[in-house]
C-alpha cells in the first residue's frame, strides 16, 4: 500500500467515505487546464450534512496545488469535528480577479465513525433504521425509537404493512451500500450471477 500522508498518492478525485479523526487528500486535475491556479483561479468544497444539518465544511485548495491539478487535504485535527452522516458537497471555483464564482461539481459522502471512538456506531443510516422497524415489528421497540420518523412521520405512528415496507427499501439499501463497498474491494457481492463457459 502506498503512503498516503504523500501527496504524491493521494487521492484521484473526491472520498467517499472519511473516517472522523483521519488525515485525507485528494486531487482534481480535471479542473487544471480551463481553470489554471496562475491565471488567478481558486477551488473549494463546501459542504452540508444530508437532511439540513447545521455544521458546514469548507475545504480551500491546499498549497501544492499546481498548474496540472488541485490539491485539497483535511488535517486530523479539521475532521476529529465531523459529525457522522452523509454529506452532500459542491465544488466552486472562484475568479479572483472578479470575485465571481461557479459550481462546477456536486456529490456526497459519507462520514464514518471511528473505532478509537468507545460510543462508535458504525452503522449506515439504511442499517440502524431496519433495526428500529424490526424492534417495531416484534414489539420491543427500545426507548429512542419514538425519536425515528420517515418523511415527517414517527415510526411509531406508522402502520404494520408501511412498516413492513419500509424495512424493506432499507433492507435492499443496505445490500446496495454492502455491494457497493464489497466492488470497491475487487470482490462481488450477494447479487452478482457468476456464469462460467
Amino acid at each position: 500500500m502506498a503512503n498516503l500522508f504523500d501527496a504524491s498518492n493521494a487521492l484521484v478525485g473526491e472520498p467517499q467515505d472519511i473516517v472522523v479523526g483521519d488525515f485525507v487528500q485528494w486531487t482534481r486535475s480535471d479542473l487544471a487546464n480551463d481553470y489554471p491556479t496562475s491565471s488567478g483561479f481558486t477551488a473549494e468544497y463546501v459542504s452540508r450534512i444530508a437532511g439540513g444539518g447545521s455544521g458546514e465544511i469548507k475545504v480551500s485548495q491546499a498549497a501544492g496545488s499546481t498548474d496540472a491539478y488541485y490539491l485539497f487535504i483535511i488535517e486530523s485535527s479539521a475532521s476529529l469535528m465531523f459529525e457522522t452522516g452523509v454529506y452532500d458537497w459542491q465544488l466552486e471555483i472562484t475568479q479572483t480577479s472578479s470575485g465571481n464564482r461557479i459550481v462546477v461539481d456536486s456529490g456526497k459522502f459519507r462520514c464514518v465513525a471511528d473505532l478509537d471512538n468507545s460510543n462508535a456506531d458504525k452503522r449506515i443510516h439504511a442499517e440502524i433504521m431496519v433495526a428500529k422497524i424490526e424492534t417495531i415489528l416484534e414489539g420491543k421497540a427500545d426507548s429512542d425509537v419514538a425519536s425515528y420518523s420517515i418523511a415527517g412521520r414517527s415510526l411509531t405512528k406508522m402502520p404494520f404493512s408501511e412498516l413492513v415496507d419500509a424495512r424493506d427499501y432499507y433492507r435492499r439499501e443496505v445490500v446496495k451500500y454492502t455491494n457497493s463497498q464489497l466492488a470497491k474491494k475487487g470482490r462481488s457481492g450477494g447479487s452478482t450471477i457468476k456464469v462460467r463457459f
